[in-house]
């Protein structure tokens, strides 16, 4: 059975009572659902994505079901976008507890010699850049406080087909978070990194890809769906609630024992 939100209002949970908590890529999916989580266990969540209207829409479901949020607009593939976001958040706040770092996605699928170099810098500009930069901008913040938890969205992906530019941006992701887990442990702040495994986009309301979608591209999607349930001992695609619920077990107090770690919430894939 799926954890879902609703499970989690009906326990009347309040981990992050109190705390701060910076969501990137919360107009949808992952980011939305984890929003909604940490939201609906008290904690203060900022929404992050370049969609503001779509961020806005979620801020008001937030607010809806009892729970607190604000909309931060930024363009998180230049530095100067996440540094401007993280100021604007200490400026409201003067804290950041918890910071969740979602924004990426496949452009396109296929083949790799069929990328062209353009394609891969876009590929790597959007699953990696976004991620180590917020890293870059937030570690300061929370080693001046004394404590904080980040944790990054890695992929199943890296062992898989037809996406090795995103599948190179995830395995970057999956290496700067063990990586930093062992340089910013005396300083009392974790990271963490959660990998989700093949999940129900359906219900996407900004599509990955704003470029058409050929037939033989159409094709090699189909291949990349083929692999990930064939692989997936589960033998189903997963929901945004489920990759929701590791990210906010990271995100607390309940894991203060555990940093640097890569957690494939893929029903049994690996990468």
């Amino acid at each position: 059975m799926n954890t879902s939100v609703s499970t989690v209002a009906g326990h009347q949970q309040a981990r992050f009572a109190g705390k701060v908590a910076i969501v990137t890529g919360a107009a949808q999916g992952i980011g939305r659902a984890t929003a909604r989580r940490l939201a609906l266990e008290q904690a203060q969540v900022v929404l992050v994505d370049r969609a503001g209207a779509v961020c806005e829409s979620v801020r008001e479901e937030i607010c809806a079901e009892g729970g607190s949020a604000s909309v931060v607009e930024a363009d998180l593939q230049t530095y100067e976008g996440v540094t401007a976001m993280m100021q604007d958040v200490m400026d409201r706040y003067q804290r950041i507890d918890i910071a969740v770092h979602n924004v990426g996605g496949t452009i396109w699928a296929k083949p790799f010699w069929e990328y062209t170099d353009s394609e891969i810098e876009q590929e790597i500009s959007r699953s990696l850049w976004p991620t180590l930069r917020c890293c870059r901008a937030v570690v300061p913040i929370m080693i001046n406080q004394g404590f904080g938890s980040i944790i990054n969205i890695g992929s199943v992906a890296t062992r898989g087909i037809y996406r090795v530019p995103y599948s190179a941006a995830k395995g970057g992701v999956h290496a700067m978070t063990v990586c930093m887990g062992m340089e910013l442990a005396e300083y009392g702040v974790r990271i963490n990194c959660v990998s989700p495994g093949g999940v129900d986009s359906s219900q996407r309301v900004i599509p990955r890809s704003p470029y058409p979608v050929s037939d033989q591209e159409k094709e090699w999607r189909e291949g990349v769906m083929n692999q990930t349930l064939r692989d997936t001992p589960l033998g189903r695609l997963g929901s945004a609630d489920e990759i929701a619920s590791a990210v906010c077990y990271f995100a607390s107090d309940e894991a203060s024992y555990i940093t640097g770690q890569v957690l494939y919430v893929a029903g049994g894939g690996v990468g």
